[in-house]
């Protein structure tokens, strides 16, 4: 919430009121304009009418002090007199969707793939096969999860080091190795270090892929897309048990488990998907010519112009590192001691907790409940599809009714009464069609304690209604941290105001006039 001045009239260049005796700056779009879903976009809007929206680079006592830095990649594009009509922001917006977002889309899909087909492997007889237990199942689970979670950082302080066009196709590249390999997979100890070393290879890529994004889109139409971007992973679900059903059928071809095919097959899938994207993946919307996306590139200079000026304006802090520029181990230190991000980090961790069962262990479930092979494979689809739908309405809920926490909560509160029932209710003589209805709804199967999972389901239980309890706390703690600030800074003459952010050496959202979304 920066202080800004939206007047139509001139700015004087010696004060940071308006005047009549300036020279007239360009005129600025209405604020306020919402513009969220894509039908919404010819609704009682003027496409010919200005689109820029006011921003600190209006005002001569403010924007010199988020002027980006002069070695910024984009800063040849950077224009605060620069003005668009939503006509053409609706046009080089739908641009970047066909150019940047669907081949993003797609390079999650393989990585869903690469990573889940281990359930579909599980289908067909893999522990069997590779004479291992559940309880190596369940390690292998374990170290995935860890390795994942230790690459995240590393796998992101590269990232900003090679820039994420480069970093993202060379990682897939690298996976795609390790998950063909997994065709000669001959017992625990290769099974361990293939789950550690996709997990260390693929941690980091989600980030990466948002921190790409970030460069073209703004906040809110991110937001959405990040809906559509996780839509493909439940797209890649589907492929994935549709893809099972035909490669599972090749057991036997040169004499080998049809898994071991699955494996090798979706591995060199992913090979090719990763050399595409080395040469597809454009460094950030002022770099798209090349030999292989065309001489002149993507978008005109106009339409560069246009992305440029747009996600500047919005969020003045994206010029503040450019491209290719590693993070230093102080800037490191500051994020990790920022305190006000650790309620996002605990919901990071929990979340999921309740559903990720489903993911690894329905296939045995389905099986262990006497579906065949390729009943198993296909009996994986409704929840993917209900998933799809449940998400992308949570997303534009949230949107519509500018609330993040507790629409986000949601999720937790639709696991609750299926995990209920699997506590309360006796189903061990319950016809499979009915549980696997319940475990489809529910989207989680818990995993420790075969046939019934009794206790499995009550630690599952246990962490649902303290993953609700942190929601809460979460959303308490930053209406507590915004309205703390608003005291400060309504507290604060005009003056006072110009003054601090004239001279404060607070950063990021340690600044007075920084809202947390919540």
């Amino acid at each position: 919430m920066a202080t800004v001045i939206i007047s139509k009239k001139p700015y004087d260049k010696g004060s940071s009121s308006t005047s009549s005796l300036t020279v007239t700056t360009p005129t600025l779009g209405a604020p306020e304009v919402k513009r969220r879903f894509f039908w919404q976009r010819r609704k009682g809007i003027d496409l010919d009418a200005i689109a820029t929206q006011p921003s600190v680079f209006d005002d001569p006592a403010t924007a010199e002090q988020y002027h980006p830095r002069k070695d910024w990649e984009n800063y040849h594009r950077f224009d605060p007199k620069e003005r668009w009509t939503w006509k053409e922001e609706a046009r080089v917006v739908r641009k970047i969707d066909i150019k940047i977002m669907v081949f993003t889309c797609i390079m999650f899909m393989a990585l869903e793939l690469d990573r889940a087909n281990l359930g579909q492997a599980l289908s067909d007889n893999f522990l069997h096969d590779t004479r291992l237990t559940r309880d190596d199942y369940n390690l292998g689970n374990t170290v995935f999860k860890l390795a994942f979670l230790c690459a995240e950082l590393p796998s992101q302080l590269v990232s900003k080091w090679m820039g994420p066009d480069r970093w993202i196709p060379l990682q897939m590249v690298l996976w795609s190795v390790v998950a063909a390999a997994q065709f000669w997979l001959s017992g625990k100890k290769s099974f361990l270090v293939c789950r550690a070393l996709l997990a260390i290879l693929q941690g980091g890529f989600i980030p990466d892929i948002i921190l790409y994004l970030s460069y073209f889109y703004k906040h809110h139409e991110l937001t959405v897309r990040l809906g559509y971007f996780w839509t493909a992973m439940s797209i890649a679900d589907i492929l994935s048990a549709i893809l099972a059903y035909g490669l599972l059928h090749m057991r036997g071809v040169g004499g080998y488990a049809g898994w071991r095919w699955l494996f090798l097959l979706e591995g060199l899938l992913t090979l090719v998907i990763g050399l595409v994207a080395s040469v597809l993946m454009p460094p950030g919307p002022c770099q798209t010519a090349s030999r292989f996306r065309g001489k002149n590139g993507w978008f005109s200079e106009r339409e560069q112009k246009i992305i440029v000026n747009r996600v500047l304006r919005e969020d003045p802090n994206k010029s503040s590192m450019h491209n290719r520029e590693p993070i230093t181990p102080k800037l490191l230190w500051q994020s990790l001691k920022d305190f006000d991000l650790w309620p996002l980090y605990i919901l990071g961790l929990m979340f999921q907790i309740p559903m990720t069962p489903v993911q690894q262990y329905l296939t045995l479930s389905l099986r262990d409940l006497g579906f065949d092979t390729f009943q198993t494979n296909l009996l994986t689809i409704p929840y993917t599809v209900m998933h799809m739908i449940t998400m992308l309405g949570l997303v534009y809920l949230a949107e519509a009714i500018k609330e993040l926490t507790l629409t986000a909560l949601l999720g937790q509160i639709w696991v609750l009464p299926f995990l209920i029932y699997l506590n309360v209710f006796d189903y061990s003589g319950v016809n499979r069609w009915v549980l696997w209805t319940v475990v489809t709804l529910l989207l989680s199967f818990p995993n420790d304690d075969a046939p019934k999972y009794k206790r499995g389901n009550k630690n599952l239980l246990g962490v649902l209604f303290g993953n609700i309890g942190i929601y809460l706390l979460v959303k308490v703690y930053y209406v507590w941290r915004n309205k703390s600030r608003d005291k400060k800074w309504n507290a604060m003459s005009e003056e006072q105001q110009l003054e601090y952010l004239a001279t404060t050496k607070d950063e990021g959202n340690k600044r007075l006039d920084f809202r947390f979304q919540h």
